[in-house]
């Protein structure tokens, strides 16, 4: 089988390399959140102050990717690649040095920025030199990096927890390190070689074209599967981002656990998160993965509606976690990195999962604003409003399995993707 096909070492060191993106986005949004009551404290700030910064790397993040996806298109996805990430290593270096809170939110808007600009140009750059047959694993490897990013920032934060201002800047001073190394790795990483598709070799990636036209974006081969793969993104993403962001006051406001029990609950499930979403790579590239997303929509469904049954109650949200917990990882954001790429045309992968996570995020940092007002004022709508979305998520999910994918397969979709392996411009 093409899924069980080993993968060559140069490919798993570029998913790596571009799972940074992942990493590196995922942990600056749990660093801020960790570190922002010693920021308070630290910086004697405004309470508008720390919701401004909190607001503002959602909100970076969201215009990062649109621009930056645009920008990868437009002047070569690997240029954009490498300096991205270096723009982020100086907002971090900025963000752990920072001797005021001005200083900080410039840092958190430049890192903010570029972590947007590289989730889409990463995801586009190790698609394009993947064949078509480690494609899937490529991708959804990225989605493992995420989840270290989240693992390492948490696990820092609880151990750092006592050590105030020391501890933020350590934390966050890690992110600024992880990215040069990044950068020094990336501009060395040479992905120019052949590999072998199921129709036969594919072209280097200088040999593809340089630009593309903004207009090739409103097209109904890109608009959509754009379209499909938003769809499912939002819908699924507004469960999880509220829970993200929101599980552990939820527990302690809600369902009257204790702090230490609900940041116990939301650090033992991380572990099995990892573990799942590696489980997922091994089957990213086989009919499995799109045989257990009708198992595990349907479970994750089920687990919002226990956890909206009993608006909140105790004993229903630690049954919630586990369901949940068990089955996100193979129905969740890593479909939708796979997906996207492989139902998006390749020459505007960049620009259009960059407008599809744009639109996404501008929409979880509106509903973030709302949620705990929402939560004071009704549980149980939250929860049913969310269990609503993901069901919606569910369906369109079955869409693209069912309508986008097929039209994916076969070997002229294979060839149009190696003819545009890289939107580099040829270096001279």
């Amino acid at each position: 089988m093409a899924g069980n096909r080993p993968i060559p070492k140069q490919l798993w060191k570029a998913a790596t390399l571009s799972g940074m993106a992942s990493y590196l986005d995922a942990g600056l949004i749990v660093s801020i959140s960790v570190n922002l009551a010693i920021y308070r404290d630290s910086y004697d700030m405004g309470v508008w102050m720390a919701g401004a910064i909190s607001a503002i790397v959602t909100g970076c993040i969201a215009v990062g990717s649109l621009v930056g996806g645009r920008l990868a298109d437009l002047f070569g996805r690997r240029r954009v690649y490498n300096w991205d990430i270096f723009c982020f290593a100086l907002g971090a270096l900025v963000i752990t040095l920072a001797p005021d809170d001005i200083t900080l939110l410039a840092g958190v808007l430049v890192a903010g920025l570029a972590a947007g600009a590289d989730l889409p140009t990463s995801l586009a750059v190790v698609s394009d030199a993947a064949p078509s047959w480690a494609r899937g694993r490529l991708i959804a490897f990225t989605q493992v990096m995420w989840m270290l990013g989240i693992a390492v920032a948490i696990f820092l934060g609880f151990v750092l927890s006592t050590t105030g201002m020391t501890g933020a800047r350590l934390i966050t001073g890690q992110l600024a390190l992880a990215a040069l190394v990044t950068w020094a790795m990336r501009s060395r990483l040479k992905l120019s070689g052949q590999y072998e598709d199921d129709d036969g070799p594919g072209l280097k990636g200088e040999e593809a074209p340089s630009g593309v036209a903004l207009r090739n974006v409103w097209t109904r081969a890109a608009l959509l599967p754009m379209a499909a793969t938003f769809v499912f993104y939002v819908t699924w993403g507004l469960g999880a981002n509220t829970f993200g962001q929101f599980g552990t006051y939820l527990l302690v406001t809600v369902s009257d656990a204790s702090q230490s029990l609900a940041t116990g609950v939301n650090l033992a499930f991380i572990p099995i998160g990892v573990l799942l979403t590696i489980a997922f790579v091994r089957i990213a590239d086989t009919p499995w993965r799109d045989r257990l997303f009708y198992l595990a929509a349907t479970v994750q469904i089920l687990a919002f509606v226990i956890a909206s049954v009993t608006a909140g109650a105790l004993v229903g949200m630690l049954v919630f976690f586990v369901l949940y917990q068990l089955s996100y990882p193979f129905a969740g954001e890593a479909n939708y990195k796979v997906w996207s790429q492989l139902t998006l045309p390749p020459d505007t992968r960049g620009t259009t999962q960059g407008l599809t996570y744009a639109l996404a995020r501008a929409v979880y940092a509106v509903a973030a604003f709302f949620t705990p007002a929402l939560l004071d004022h009704s549980p149980s709508v939250l929860l049913w409003t969310i269990t609503a979305c993901m069901t919606a998520a569910a369906f369109a999910g079955v869409f693209i399995i069912r309508v986008l994918l097929p039209r994916t397969t076969g070997a002229s979709r294979d060839r149009a993707d190696l003819r545009v392996a890289s939107t580099e411009p040829q270096q001279t």
